[in-house]
Order: C-alpha cells, then sequence, then structure tokens
C-alpha cells in the first residue's frame, strides 16, 4: 500500500506540472480575487460550520475545527484530469476552479502548522507563529522561483534542446528532473510537493518552451495519473464499507451537497452567474487527496481517533470515486437549469451539451413536475 501510494504520488506530481505548463496568468489574474479571498472564505466557513455542529453536538470543537478544514479541501488531481479532458480549464469556471484549488494547495502548509494548535500540543501563540513562518517562506520561495525564472531557466532548457538528439529524450529526462526538484525543494521547505511541482511548470511555461515541454511530459502525466486514481479504490477499507455503508453513503451525499451549495454560495457573493457558481460548486464537490495527509497527521496527534477516522477515510475515497459521475452530469444539470429559467440558453453551447434526447426529455418533464405546467 505504502509503495503504491508513494509511485502515485507522481501522478499528483506531474499533473500539476502539466498545468503549470499550461498556465495562463493573464487568465487566471481575471477570478484572481475569488481564487484567493473566495477560497480562503470557503475553509474558513466550513471550519466554522462543522465546528459549531460539533459544539452543538457535545462533541469537541477542536475535532469539528479539524474536520471542517479537512472538508474543504478539494481533489486537485482529479478535479484537472476531468477539466482537461473536457476542455474546460479555459472557462470561466474552469479558471476559478483552477485557482480555487492553487490556493488550497499553498494553504495546506498552513493547516499543517494548526494541527497542533487544535490537538493540543501547543498553544495558540506557538501555532501563529508556525503559521506565520509558513507563510513567509512561502513568499519567499515563490519570489526565488520567479527570479530563476527569468534568468537561468530559459538557459538551462536551450542547453538541453542543443544537447538533444532528435527523440529528445535527454529534454524529456530534464524536464521531470527539473520538476521534481523544484517540488523537493518546496517539500524540504514544509510546503506542499503539489505546489512546487505546479510552481516548476509555470516557471517553464514563461518562455517559448512551454508547449514542447508539455508535449514530451504528457505521456509520463497520463501514466502516473491512471497509478494515482487506481490507488483511491485501494484506500477504501471494503469490510469497514460493508459494516457501515448506509453512514458512509449519507455522508458522501451530505458533503457532495454541502460542498456545491457553499461553494457556490461564495462564487456567487463574488458577482459571478448562477451558471458559473453552480459548475464550480459541483466540480469541487470532493474531498481532495490532501485529505489522506492531513487525516494522517491528525491521526497521530490523536485528534481524531477510531471510528471516525475509519469513517473521514471511507467519505473521503467514496467522494473521489463520484467525481466522475458528477462530471457527467453537469451537462444535463445546465440543461435543467435552462429550461426552468436560471440559466441563459447560451449556457448549453458553453458546456459543449449535445441534446442527448433521453436526458433532455428528462430535464423537460422534471421541468414541468416543478412548475407544474405543460407549457414549458
Amino acid at each position: 500500500m505504502v509503495q503504491v501510494e508513494t509511485v502515485a504520488q507522481f501522478g499528483v506530481i506531474f499533473l500539476l506540472f502539466a498545468l503549470g505548463l499550461e498556465f495562463s496568468a493573464a487568465k487566471l489574474r481575471v477570478v484572481r480575487i475569488v481564487a484567493v479571498l473566495g477560497g480562503l472564505l470557503q475553509i474558513f466557513l466550513f471550519m466554522c460550520l462543522c465546528g459549531i455542529t460539533a459544539s452543538l453536538c457535545g462533541g469537541r470543537t477542536s475535532e469539528g475545527v479539524f474536520v471542517g478544514a479537512f472538508l474543504s479541501m478539494s481533489s486537485t488531481a482529479v478535479v484537472l484530469k476531468f477539466l482537461m479532458e473536457r476542455n474546460s480549464i479555459s472557462a470561466l469556471h474552469g479558471q476559478v476552479v483552477v485557482g480555487t484549488l492553487i490556493l488550497q494547495d499553498c494553504a495546506v502548509g498552513l493547516l499543517f502548522a494548526l494541527l497542533p494548535v487544535l490537538g493540543g500540543t501547543s498553544g495558540i501563540l506557538q501555532g501563529v507563529i508556525s503559521m506565520t513562518k509558513s507563510l513567509v517562506v512561502l513568499l519567499m520561495f515563490l519570489a526565488t522561483l520567479s527570479i530563476l525564472a527569468r534568468t537561468c531557466v530559459p538557459w538551462f532548457l536551450k542547453l538541453m534542446i542543443s544537447l538533444s538528439s532528435q527523440t529528445n529524450e535527454l529534454y524529456q529526462l530534464a524536464s521531470v528532473a527539473f520538476c521534481l526538484l523544484v517540488a523537493w525543494c518546496s517539500d524540504k521547505l514544509g510546503l506542499s510537493l503539489e505546489l512546487g511541482s505546479f510552481a516548476a511548470g509555470v516557471m517553464i511555461s514563461t518562455t517559448d518552451l512551454g508547449q514542447h515541454t508539455l508535449e514530451q511530459v504528457e505521456p509520463i502525466r497520463n501514466f502516473f495519473a491512471a497509478l494515482f486514481l487506481a490507488s483511491i479504490g485501494m484506500l477504501i477499507h471494503v469490510h469497514f464499507l460493508w459494516n457501515h455503508v448506509d453512514i458512509l453513503l449519507a455522508a458522501v451525499i451530505l458533503v457532495i451537497i454541502v460542498k456545491t451549495v457553499v461553494v457556490g454560495c461564495v462564487v456567487k457573493g463574488f458577482g459571478y452567474n448562477n451558471k458559473t457558481s453552480l459548475l464550480v460548486g459541483m466540480s469541487l464537490a470532493q474531498i481532495g487527496e490532501f485529505a489522506f495527509v492531513l487525516l494522517s497527521r491528525a491521526s497521530n496527534l490523536h485528534l481524531v481517533e477510531g471510528k471516525l477516522y475509519l469513517l473521514l477515510l471511507g467519505t473521503t475515497a467514496l467522494s473521489l470515486v463520484t467525481t466522475p459521475l458528477l462530471f457527467k452530469i453537469i451537462p444535463a444539470v445546465v440543461h435543467l437549469g435552462v429550461l426552468l429559467r436560471w440559466f441563459s440558453p447560451d449556457s448549453l453551447s458553453e458546456i459543449g451539451f449535445k441534446g442527448d434526447s433521453f436526458r433532455s426529455d428528462s430535464a423537460k418533464r422534471f421541468a414541468m413536475m416543478l412548475h407544474g405546467s405543460h407549457d414549458l
């Protein structure tokens, strides 16, 4: 299991590296406010909501706050995989989703610093100092990479191109090594591997060789991404799932509904239309792979124990499994929204809806039932 998880980690690294290579600073700059402020607001709302719920139910507030932080994480690897397959990265909702996921990756270091405070192993002052230190390290790391991207990286890539043969094998190895080097440095600084790999891709995307590099690493990315998705299935404890299938299914449905509503409302609060808010909410309606790392760390600090640990583990794995289904029903949901006049008719063409007759007729019948009218 540990070996599979280790290999699967490369899938996440290369997915984010490829995303960084396709990164468009101009497009992401448009959604930076909702990505940064909205992403932080989502995390804060989930922590408050779960903390209050835990207090009302007689549980520990610190445990509820951790569960809120746990639930606020969405799956960077899985969501990006489906956005890329549907060519939705450049769409408005895709840019908001990508920006929010990047913010969550940056926030992981701060959440790790918060865990000892919630677990009672360190004081509040020590926790604040630790989080401040993580933030300073993050800013210094990004500033250093920005300088290197303008100076050393273009020279290094051109050198590799000049030394490569027609097969470009040396350039391919150099690109992978560069990605892993930056990711390793990020990890050693107490940040995340994922943040480092994305930053490595962005550094190369600022040069003229961004598209060429993406073509070289794409086969490697697809292979390791498949291993990552397979490893998710191995995390499910079948015996526990069978004995508590009703609770786990209810928890997954609750997570999907609550995350869709909360994220959708936050995006709507920043002035986006109903369609964009719903698509962002549905895209982020799962618990991410970072949650496994947070859960392991919280278990070591005795912040969560026993059945709650297994429940959160099973809910996370099942929510990731249901993500492909959510992406498949998005066109039908948007079509239904158009019939109910929640969205503009242009929404169908924007997401490439094909007008499948079965889904179209079903959506119409459902809309008639809600309105109580056959004139629709």
